[in-house]
């Protein structure tokens, strides 16, 4: 038995971009969240940080739901 030390750094290097990426970006969208608030309280609208917060959710969530089904299918 052999080990495909290769194909297990790779596999290691994308896992951690991925983790990398999708913490990046979960909290830019906690942050944009928190920034909503912040001009909510002073009496803005914070509509630009709601998008920016609702976008960044919806490609961590993609990226998981590929990482799914990736694993499924």
């Amino acid at each position: 038995m052999t080990i495909n030390w290769a194909g297990l750094f790779e596999v290691f290097a994308i896992a951690l971009g991925t983790v990398l990426v999708v913490t990046t970006l979960f909290s830019f969208g906690v942050r944009g969240l928190s920034s909503h608030a912040d001009a909510r309280a002073e009496g803005g609208s914070g509509t630009v940080a709601l998008t920016a917060s609702v976008a960044c959710f919806a490609v961590c969530a993609a990226i998981v739901l590929y990482g799914i089904y990736l694993i499924v299918v």
